[in-house]
């Protein structure tokens, strides 16, 4: 009995954490690139992506993707095709911080940083993440409350920002970056991230495997992200 006791706990030890080595969260040291995404910059600091931020190619999205929180390739292609037009030295690769450019990916209204007027669209931003995570008062998060997270710091954000300006694509990938984000730590069709996740991933740039998250089982596709897109747009109205 002590000896399967024992197993059992080694084995839940085992599924809490990456099955690679190599990605296990380290903190990115001055030297290493990273983006105004705290999604990809996550994936950087467990090394699913080159932990120095350089040179990362569509191929290394994908499988980046797909093995860290099972996003299908089409899904990682229609922002990563977006990604790759912000590199000013090559078509097939680009470094993570050079999504800093503006509407580009990088948008007014990001739910953690700072719009460019304010001459930092790149740093975590924590009293901005707090004004947005002061709407994630139960341990999920539903669509609505999403919803009414976003709404709010677009308007407040117009509200400091003379030059505000959130394009047709900044808004659809505002909507994708709550999408993915209740895809990723809650459910693909029902949302309901939960909110402990949430806030790890955006203030730490970790994945909560030490919190008990794990991949998902089922593979977040770009139909299911779409589908909670529109659900999180209708439920802005």
């Amino acid at each position: 009995m002590r000896y399967q006791f024992i197993f059992a706990a080694l084995v839940s030890t085992a599924l809490a954490y990456p099955s690679k080595r190599d990605n296990i969260w380290i903190e990115p040291s001055c030297e290493d690139r990273r983006s105004p995404c705290p999604m990809v910059n996550t994936l950087a600091n467990h090394g699913f992506l080159p932990r120095n931020g350089l040179n990362i190619s569509m191929s290394d999205l994908v499988t980046a993707f797909n093995d860290s929180v099972n996003l299908a390739s089409s899904a990682t292609q229609l922002v990563g095709a977006k990604a790759l037009t912000t590199s000013s030295t090559s078509n097939t690769t680009f470094n993570l911080d050079d999504l800093d450019k503006h509407n580009i990916i990088e948008h007014d209204g990001s739910l953690s940083r700072a719009d460019i007027f304010s001459g930092d669209n790149h740093s975590f931003n924590p009293a901005i993440w707090a004004s947005v995570a002061a709407f994630f008062t139960e341990p999920t998060i539903s669509i609505a409350t999403s919803a009414a997270a976003r709404k709010a710091r677009l308007a407040a954000a117009a509200a400091v920002n003379p030059a505000f300006n959130l394009t047709a694509d900044g808004a659809q990938f505002s909507f994708i970056e709550s999408a993915l984000y209740q895809s990723v730590f809650g459910d693909a069709v029902e949302g309901n991230a939960v909110t402990e996740w949430v806030n790890v991933m955006f203030r730490e740039e970790r994945l909560p495997y030490e919190e008990g998250w794990r991949r998902p089982s089922q593979e977040l596709t770009i139909a299911g992200i779409l589908g909670l897109v529109g659900k999180i747009a209708a439920a802005s109205v």
